[in-house]
């Protein structure tokens, strides 16, 4: 999401291969973030794979929308939103990771009979996730307030990693034509699923390059309010643009994410 380019939902394409499919998080504390996301997106939840430790599936209007998961507690990893890419065949897509430059830090495994999975992260450290559906499809709903709606790969420079997504995933980009604004989206079959915005020195310090996830809300402003309440905190104030008002916060663990409200 940018002010260069409006979000996509997921619906019709959110199986094939590059599409973003589902975010995952994982925390140290599993019960406080559910009630934070719980009463910030109307989300409920049930269980789901436990390969990787404690995991649910939050689930709105009786739809899958995102995944929270436990960290060990010797795991002192970055807590962040994770999207993860659809694959038909996540051991292909790990080894042509590897040949790009990539990591692949988790898998591929199998996640019961929900699918297979990997996680990865591209050549300047992003993480990112790979799923092959079996029985779990993903994220089963979009466009409507509490679920995703766009992700976007904040980094240095967007051509310097571009390059290493298409390859793995076959996207072909759309460069925005500015001097002074780096983005790329990025399509798959003509259509725009998701973004690399370079944002040079302004990257923050304590987080290197990472993916962000824009969740739809009816009311920016007022989910805001709800941020403060439930014990989150404000990263970047609500500001109006061509695709939708837009707001950047963190949940109580420091997990950043996008509140938007897209104008349709």
């Amino acid at each position: 999401m940018t002010e260069a380019r409006g979000p996509a939902g997921l619906n019709g394409t959110a199986h094939t291969p590059g599409t973003p499919c589902w975010v995952s998080l994982m925390v140290h504390g599993m019960a406080a973030t559910q009630e934070f996301y719980g009463a910030l997106f109307g989300w409920k939840f049930q269980p789901g794979p436990q390969q990787l430790g404690p995991y649910v599936r939050a689930v709105l209007d009786g739809h899958e929308v995102a995944g929270i998961g436990q960290l060990p507690p010797d795991r002192h990893l970055p807590i962040a939103w994770t999207p993860y890419f659809a694959s038909d065949d996540v051991d292909l897509t790990a080894e042509a990771v590897r040949a790009c430059g990539g990591t692949v830090g988790v898998g591929p495994l199998d996640a019961g009979d929900a699918g297979r999975m990997a996680i990865a992260s591209d050549p300047s450290g992003a993480v990112f996730g790979i799923w092959q559906i079996a029985a779990h499809l993903g994220t089963g709903i979009t466009e409507v307030p509490g679920t995703p709606t766009w992700n976007e790969l904040v980094t240095r420079d967007s051509a310097s990693v571009a390059k290493f997504y298409d390859t793995v995933f076959g996207y072909e980009e759309e460069p925005v034509a500015s001097a002074d604004f780096d983005y790329i989206t990025l399509h798959i079959e003509g259509r725009p699923v998701a973004g690399i915005r370079g944002v040079g020195h302004a990257l923050p310090r304590d987080r290197g390059p990472h993916w962000m996830t824009y969740f739809e809300v009816a009311d920016v402003d007022a989910s805001l309010t709800d941020v403060i309440d439930l014990g989150g905190h404000v990263l970047k104030t609500p500001r109006d643009t061509p695709h939708g008002r837009i707001a950047t916060v963190a949940d109580p663990e420091g997990a950043a994410f996008a509140l938007v409200r897209t104008s349709h």
